[in-house]
């Protein structure tokens, strides 16, 4: 066994210190809204968004943010992460993005032997893709297993935030999560595929929702 899959796992664990756990990406705001309200609505809610919103815009955004650390294209990188960061719909989608960055940077500073390339310090903000391709692409870990791995960690992300807002059960989630790895496979190989032109962060539900969530009374997650 190669140390990749270790290094995968490191990478895609919810004790990465990114602070990823304390963010919903608007679904408590859907459910407040009612719009999710059990584990069917959910897995339709993040399902919906795997597929048409993260799988055609952020996925093969970051597998080409991982093919320029590969061949040290800096000026590439820094147009991807100014893209990424340019697509953000609301301010809260944002700063999260840049606060998970700035965090996976500094961390990737202390980890012993982590070569952090002068290119990631120059970023004046680092979107979270960003430091994540790096990581994977010194760890040296396959394209098509990091971004599986990438998605993974966003679906298993947005399940726990379920089960807190809804509120749902564990064996509920362990469901959501086991239908959502399901489709993941289909959305890798088409990220990995996808040209650029054909891109496509069209997913109005959600900005509202992130929108709206920047102002509700009671949150149990960061804005």
């Amino acid at each position: 066994m190669s140390f990749g899959l270790p290094r995968l796992l490191q990478l895609a664990s919810p004790t990465l210190p990114v602070g990823a756990y304390t963010y919903s990406q608007g679904l408590e705001w859907a459910v407040e809204a009612g719009l999710v309200r059990d584990q069917v609505t959910a897995g339709q809610w993040i399902g919906g968004l795997l597929e048409e919103g993260i799988g055609r815009f952020e996925a093969p955004l970051a597998a080409c943010l991982q093919r320029a650390w590969d061949a040290a294209d800096v000026g590439e990188v820094e147009r991807l992460n100014a893209e990424f960061l340019a697509s953000r719909e609301s301010s809260e989608l944002r700063a999260e993005t840049v606060q998970m960055g700035y965090s996976l940077r500094r961390l990737l500073h202390d980890l012993d032997d982590f070569p952090v390339p002068p290119a990631l310090d120059a970023l004046p903000e680092v979107a979270f893709p960003t430091g994540w391709a790096l990581a994977a692409a010194v760890w040296e870990i396959p394209l098509a297993d990091s971004l599986a791995a990438y998605l993974w960690s966003w679906c298993e992300n947005q399940v726990m935030a379920a089960l807190k807002a809804i509120p749902l059960g564990q064996t509920a989630g362990q469901r959501a999560l086991l239908a959502l790895g399901g489709r993941i496979p289909v959305v890798v190989q088409l990220a990995l595929s996808l040209p650029e032109a054909e891109w496509s962060n069209f997913a109005p539900g959600l900005a509202l929702a992130s929108s709206r969530h920047e102002t509700q009374y009671s949150r149990l997650f960061r804005s």
